[in-house]
């Protein structure tokens, strides 16, 4: 087992994790075409507005920095609890929350970004990347599976069922505590849809 983790550790990989998530990746890409997704179609700041109002080829940054903000956040908690996700024995890892919680905390600063918590987005991406770090096993062929769907114009379609499709494949790679942890991480994706399902485009 690894060394015992010092709580400070733990609540700056946190707080670091938060302030990874409240970066606004897309609405930087936007603005820089002129685009302010806060006031066109459904409002929200995240890379799937930015798609459609900009197209794959201009859009694109916005999903690679939405999905870094995951990979990031749960490499930072690898790195504080001292191994990586693909060391084994698995069933001697049970403990390793925190890089669980590490893209939890960004998928909040990305969802609430302090200190306009109103204006953030629903962490489809944040989540994206997240997974594939947090088990590379079942992320890395679901990112493939993605990917093939953007080049058969697909994107949409290919990210729902990679998506649906990871706690699956999970389950082939990690104990199943592991799985439920990545289901809470799915649940919270379900409850900012249920919290932003309106239309929020300005007057």
């Amino acid at each position: 087992m690894s060394a015992p983790v010092s709580e400070l550790w733990v609540v700056a990989a946190i707080v670091v994790s938060y302030g990874l998530g409240t970066v606004p990746g897309a609405l930087i890409v936007a603005g820089r075409h002129g685009v302010d997704l806060r006031s066109t179609g459904d409002g929200n700041p995240g890379a799937w507005n930015a798609l459609e109002q900009l197209g794959w080829r201009r859009a694109w940054p916005a999903f690679v920095i939405d999905g870094l903000k995951g990979v990031l956040a749960a490499i930072l908690g690898w790195a504080i609890l001292g191994f990586a996700p693909w060391e084994r024995p698995e069933a001697a890892r049970l403990d390793a929350w925190l890089p669980w919680v590490c893209v939890a905390a960004a998928m909040l600063g990305h969802a609430f970004p302090l200190p306009r918590p109103a204006r953030g987005g629903k962490s489809v991406m944040t989540f994206c990347g997240g997974a594939i770090a947090l088990v590379p096993y079942a992320g890395l062929p679901l990112l493939a599976l993605f990917l093939a769907g953007i080049a058969a114009k697909r994107a949409g379609l290919a990210a729902r069922a990679a998506v649906f499709a990871f706690p699956f494949a999970q389950a082939a790679a990690t104990p199943l505590v592991q799985v439920g942890w990545s289901g809470a991480l799915m649940t919270l994706i379900g409850l900012l849809f249920l919290v932003r399902s309106g239309d929020r485009r300005s007057a």
